[in-house]
């Protein structure tokens, strides 16, 4: 594992690497939780509230995406100029008020309202938390200290729809409102006491209209950087439209029950270990060569998965043989998103914000969209998610075929 530099301990106030990992996963995850914890609870949402289509439960996870995706816009600017911190605070607060707003909603379109407003908070988190890592780290190390981070983060989708159903247990759906707010309180006042501004004093940038305009300008047009968040783009469209549709396929279409928090903590699980592999061989093999086999694999899988969907009698696949196609697929995705994440941001270190805030709003608001198709498209059979899986996959590969001038598994340095 790549050791922390005496530089990066400077700026981190002699923060360990551990601890930084840490910090970093927990306020990263504090979006996952706003999603996934929410999963076990949407049937009851629906019902407390008058939903009567139940697709249009998965709005609660729309609204929040949406308002997560626009803001990111805002804070990548505001952090370049005024700093990690206080645009980080500002979020958490944002956060934490909508969640406990969310307890005393009078209806279904103020909790969206709410959940909206909740995401423009949460956007904080992943804008700066990219960004801070960047000021530490860049090449291999920035993308081992992400795949660390990711696998810290997908501990959260393995806990959190069971912690969701046991919350439950002590009460209905407004007690989640309130978990979410408290966990939010208890990373934010860890990060207020332990982590010191890491941004240098020589990337600060105006906030100016023109220097706003001209750090986009710089991230649009930064072929690598583009066309690997396009391709992240398409490829977490596929996750998004799982997670939309994942209560309806594993309970309604595979019976699962109460055990549905478990089976979406196993894929989650197995993700968590890919990234951890991914840790260990980023640096010896290069983001681009596990990152370009793992796409390659995440496309044959996918295609072999919906082949036999479409064979199946009535399309139903056996829960089985589902189950391993889907964990398998998220096994190639755990390579794929920290190393495109980081080959993105890799040339963008000057304006590493309002990178981090173009490139997650592109690949958050398109993610969303997409995904929000696939899940509106459910039709009882899990065809849409699968097809979806292969299509989008074949798409991403195009975009990084674009970025790599059609050459794969060609390292541009030693330290990439």
């Amino acid at each position: 594992m790549t050791a922390i530099s005496p530089e990066a301990s400077r700026r981190l106030n002699g923060m360990g690497k551990g601890e930084f990992i840490g910090l970093m996963a927990m306020l990263m995850a504090l979006n996952a939780l706003a999603i996934d914890i929410m999963l076990p609870g949407l049937q009851e949402i629906g019902a407390s509230l008058g939903v009567v289509n139940e697709n249009h439960r998965q709005y609660v996870i729309s609204a929040y995406l949406i308002g997560f995706a626009c803001a990111q816009l805002f804070y990548g600017p505001v952090s370049d100029r005024f700093g990690r911190r206080i645009p980080m605070f500002v979020g958490l607060g944002i956060y934490i008020v909508s969640a406990l707003a969310a307890v005393v909603v009078p209806s279904f379109t103020a909790l969206l309202v709410l959940r909206f407003v909740q995401g423009i908070g949460s956007a904080a988190m992943r804008v700066i938390t990219i960004s801070i890592v960047r000021d530490i780290y860049g090449g291999r190390a920035m993308a081992e200290i992400m795949s660390l981070i990711m696998m810290v983060f997908m501990v959260v989708p393995v806990l959190a729809p069971g912690t969701g159903q046991v919350v439950m247990l002590f009460g209905d759906w407004h007690l989640i409102f309130i978990f979410m707010g408290v966990i939010a309180a208890v990373v934010g006042a860890w990060m207020y006491l332990r982590l010191p501004e890491t941004l240098a004093p020589e990337d600060v940038r105006p906030f100016t209209p023109a220097s706003i305009l001209g750090g986009f300008k710089i991230v649009l047009t930064n072929r690598v950087a583009l066309c690997y968040t396009l391709a992240s783009t398409f490829i977490f469209g596929a996750l998004f439209g799982f997670i939309n549709s994942a209560q309806q396929i594993y309970v309604g279409v595979y019976g699962l029950g109460v055990w549905f928090p478990v089976a979406f903590a196993g894929v989650a699980a197995f993700m968590a270990l890919s990234s951890f592999v991914n840790s260990r061989l980023v640096g010896r093999f290069g983001m681009r060569r596990l990152s370009h086999g793992a796409l390659l694999g995440f496309l044959a899988v996918n295609g072999l998965w919906l082949v036999l969907t479409l064979t199946a009698q009535d399309h139903h696949l056996p829960f089985a043989a589902f189950i391993v196609l889907f964990a398998v697929s998220m096994f190639q995705f755990g390579w794929i998103g920290s190393n495109f994440n980081s080959l993105a941001m890799e040339p963008l270190g000057h304006v590493a914000g309002t990178a981090s805030s173009v490139l997650g709003f592109m690949g958050t608001a398109g993610g969303a969209v997409i995904g929000g198709l696939i899940g509106q498209s459910f039709n009882g059979t899990a065809v849409p998610l699968v097809s979806g899986f292969f299509i989008l996959s074949i798409i991403g590969l195009v975009f990084v075929l674009i970025a790599e001038r059609g050459k794969l598994f060609q390292p541009h340095n030693p330290a990439i």
